[in-house]
């Protein structure tokens, strides 16, 4: 499998240093800890500007490194498309420095609680970056134009690195057992299929656990099997097979998408849940967790679907890594991604990944789903550890269908009773 060329721009060791006159605007700031953010947009890239916290800096030497904890922003994910266009140009990062809360809902008297303290360019030439890292600027930069006034600085790192990734897409919606394809450029090769069932008959006499190293006590630990008499989604799976048809990872749903008492909608307090799969070892008769979904319906101004995902390890049902959480609109749909660099310091220093993990796209309620799976180079030795992800990545597509609400029919795909789908 051959990767495509992407290039991920971060920018960190984000910090700023005050001029002694300068008093950050807005209640309940205080210059000991967080008084500014900043905005990061890439001229002529569509992307969505970045929202960064500064932390303050007290050193006296305007040329060494900030002296205290230093953030990330999120950085810019340029696809082979947008890198072909910006390397035959010079772009510019605008970082746009702000006093006050970063809170767009924060309002002082129905004026924003911040301010525009200042504004600098860095000059990006991407020429080149698909294949070596490129830096752009380390050091401080001064937000005044005038020389005989003080001024504040900013301190960053900015700089360009090859992030190359494997791309699949989902030849059609994941209950209708498609064909995968990996994409390149504008070839698509298939890879990969998929057989979905709603019958959770099938689903046992198709996963055969490992007995060994305590699968059954991971499985009976992870299940939460509760009857409500036909106001349940259970019993679903989804098989990922190689060109071969020999079987490769799976999805099937071990905890089922019950609503909560009273409701028609699946509670955060009350998920339900996915086990991804693999085969064990080099046997295609007996599987192991490899990591675990759990997806619920979240209330609230924005009708989200929430979502938790932990990988297993050997250690048993109670040595479990947090890897991501999140929550994708019901209406939109979103992007779910696992990327080392969006998440706390803490979480990072126990993750068995780094940088960019995976990431797939995620429809809207009631939309055609035809899930793009990225997954980053580093993270796969093997087809089999591409095939993890897309099952992943397909539970995750099912979850919005399993979270419905109970009011809802589903499409007759998803049911083994034919009183509860879509005509």
């Amino acid at each position: 499998m051959d990767p495509s060329r992407y290039v991920r721009l971060t920018i960190d060791s984000l910090a700023i240093k005050l001029p002694l006159a300068s008093k950050p605007a807005g209640p309940g700031i205080h210059p000991s800890t967080t008084p500014c953010f900043c905005k990061l947009k890439l001229k002529n890239f569509s992307s969505s500007s970045q929202t960064a916290l500064l932390p303050l800096c007290s050193t006296s030497n305007d040329n060494s490194p900030p002296d205290t904890i230093t953030t990330s922003s999120s950085g810019f994910q340029i696809d082979p498309t947008t890198l072909r266009y910006l390397s035959c140009k010079l772009t510019i990062l605008q970082v746009s420095v702000y006093t006050g809360s970063s809170n767009k809902a924060a309002r002082t008297c129905g004026m924003s609680s911040s301010k525009l303290l200042g504004r600098v360019n860095v000059s990006i030439d991407l020429n080149g970056s698909e294949s070596r890292t490129c830096e752009f600027q380390n050091g401080w930069m001064k937000l005044g134009k005038d020389p005989g006034k003080p001024s504040a600085r900013i301190h960053l790192v900015v700089r360009a690195e090859p992030d190359p990734r494997f791309v699949f897409q989902f030849g059609g919606e994941p209950e209708c057992s498609p064909v995968i394809f990996q994409i390149q450029g504008n070839v698509s090769q298939p890879v990969f299929s998929c057989k979905f069932s709603a019958d959770r008959n099938s689903r046992t006499r198709s996963l055969q656990l490992d007995p060994t190293n305590n699968t059954r006590g991971w499985m009976n630990s992870f299940a939460k099997e509760r009857e409500r008499s036909g106001r349940e989604r259970k019993g679903w799976m989804i098989m990922i097979y190689d060109l071969s048809g020999s079987p490769v990872a799976a999805a099937s749903m071990i905890t089922p998408f019950v609503p909560s008492p009273g409701s028609d909608r699946v509670s955060r307090s009350n998920p339900g849940a996915w086990l991804i799969l693999r085969p064990n070892g080099f046997s295609v008769s007996s599987w192991k967790p490899w990591g675990r979904l759990e997806a619920w319906r979240e209330r609230g101004t924005i009708d989200g679907l929430g979502y938790k995902f932990e990988l297993v390890s050997d250690a048993g049902p109670n040595s479990t890594v947090p890897i991501a959480e999140g929550t994708l609109s019901v209406r939109k749909g979103g992007q779910f991604y696992i990327d080392s660099s969006v998440v706390g310091e803490n979480t990072v220093n126990s993750w068995p990944f780094r940088g960019f993990v995976m990431g797939s796209t995620v429809e809207g309620e009631g939309k055609l789903s035809k899930p793009v799976v990225q997954v980053g180079v580093q993270h796969v030795t093997c087809m089999a550890d591409a095939a993890l992800f897309i099952a992943l990545s397909a539970a995750m597509d099912l979850s919005m269908d399993a979270c419905r609400l109970f009011s809802h029919k589903l499409r007759k795909e998803l049911c083994h009773d034919q009183q509860d789908y879509l005509s």
